[in-house]
């Protein structure tokens, strides 16, 4: 009955290379990732600081939630950004997305109340009262 089942020889050991060719694939792992994730990463935030720090006054901005304005008064960790006629936000300095060119901000002006008046609708004589 032992023809049914095969002798399992043990196979001869094979070149396992060295242990740098090994680590290879790794290596050229982390510098892709090095150079087209970490890399970029860091120049944007460092572009980001550098145009932080050289707000000043009548910079017209974007903050990170979106609002459009002028900044009016600047502190060393604040910004205060006017957003509408007479309306001053204050936000963090890193709130702040990114500069727009001068004249690009125009403040919203409230439209005046109308004083028309409405229509009213005639009732009409209908069977469905």
């Amino acid at each position: 009955m032992s023809f049914f089942i095969s002798n399992a020889f043990a196979q001869s050991g094979g070149d396992t290379g060295s242990g740098l060719l090994s680590l290879l694939p790794l290596v050229l792992i982390f510098v892709l990732f090095y150079f087209l994730l970490i890399r970029p990463q860091q120049k944007r935030q460092k572009k980001h600081r550098e145009m932080v720090n050289t707000l000043e006054t009548g910079d017209e901005v974007v903050t990170n939630g979106g609002a459009v304005g002028i900044i009016r008064a600047t502190d060393e960790n604040f910004v205060a950004v006017e957003v509408a006629a007479n309306v001053v936000v204050q936000v963090q300095r890193q709130a702040i997305a990114q500069l727009v060119p001068d004249k690009t901000y125009k403040p919203y002006k409230t439209p005046k109340p109308r004083t028309t008046r409405r229509k009213t609708k005639k009732k009409v004589d209908s069977d469905f009262e």
